[in-house]
């Protein structure tokens, strides 16, 4: 019997690139959506509402998890904040109930995780050993892995603490409106170290962690350090505009509150140790190359 891998949220940034990657190696998947099905291999699910069937997923290699409300629509509202929570909680308590379901007989479970995990930690270096943070987005990812742990007694189960994603769609979408604009600069000092990944190497290490059968936390980061400036003129020199309208912290966060903290002045050096370890070559080991490939 050949390979299957079931994806939820499959139709996002990351997702999409992934199962297009392994239908093109020929390896079946089935994709958990929200709506009545409309294509072969999609299967509906109302992860929060309903349990899912464990006959939906037995059999599969592994269910890679992925999707939650986007950490990029602001502002935080406290009815968005409880939305981040639990379209993430939700979906992975569904699944883990359907594989805790199935016991020995689970396929793994790889599930989406976040950098976010470590918070700001300005000058130390941070390895899937290091502690979590302290923001909103810190313990939101503690919660949303222990969520998928739940399934540890009976499979093995990955976490993917995945760092933004150096994309048109990702990371950048928002950074090159400013950068169009002449208007971009340093987000605070600029000087925060930002973990980054391009996203052939995200859908190229999720395969990694499915193929070598990897448990336990892993850092989906590129494997060399940049600050938020460094990627910033990257951006700005690949467009030919200027980077020199800074702003300052006091600004981004009243215009933008804690999701300030948690999203754009964490200093955060975080490593891929586990990847490199196993064995995991990188495509873009830069920032500068990973906003090259992207534009």
């Amino acid at each position: 019997m050949g390979r299957r891998i079931v994806i939820s949220g499959a139709s996002g940034l990351i997702g999409s690139a992934l199962t297009e990657a392994l239908r093109a190696d020929g390896i079946e998947v089935n994709t958990l959506v929200r709506r009545p099905p409309q294509a072969d291999g999609e299967i509906e699910w109302a992860p929060g509402e309903t349990v899912l069937d464990p006959d939906a997923v037995a059999g599969a290699e592994a269910v890679v998890a992925l999707g939650g409300a986007s950490v990029g629509r602001l502002p935080w509202t406290r009815s968005y904040r409880r939305e981040l929570v639990e379209s993430r909680l939700d979906a992975t308590n569904t699944l883990t109930t359907a594989l805790r379901a199935l016991r020995s007989d689970a396929p793994a479970l790889v599930s989406a995780s976040a950098v976010g995990y470590y918070g700001s930690a300005p000058g130390e270096v941070l390895t899937e050993h290091s502690g979590p943070g302290s923001t909103f987005l810190a313990d939101l990812t503690v919660r949303w892995e222990a969520a998928a742990r739940r399934a540890e007694d009976h499979t093995r189960v990955a976490l993917l603490r995945t760092a933004p994603v150096i994309h048109r769609r990702g990371v950048l979408r928002p950074m090159i409106t400013l950068t169009k604009f002449g208007v971009a600069g340093p987000l605070g000092r600029g000087t925060q170290v930002w973990p980054w990944i391009s996203l052939d190497d995200e859908v190229r290490a999720i395969r990694h962690v499915l193929d070598a059968k990897i448990a336990g936390p892993v850092n989906l980061t590129g494997p060399t350090r940049a600050t938020a400036n460094d990627i910033g003129r990257a951006l700005a020199e690949r467009m030919h505009r200027p980077f020199w309208v800074a702003a300052p912290r006091w600004a981004l966060r009243l215009a933008l509150g804690d999701a300030a903290d948690s999203l754009l002045l964490p200093d955060a050096d975080v490593r891929p140790e586990v990847l490199q370890q196993t064995g995991f070559r990188f495509t873009h080991a830069t920032a500068t190359a990973a906003v090259a490939a992207a534009l």
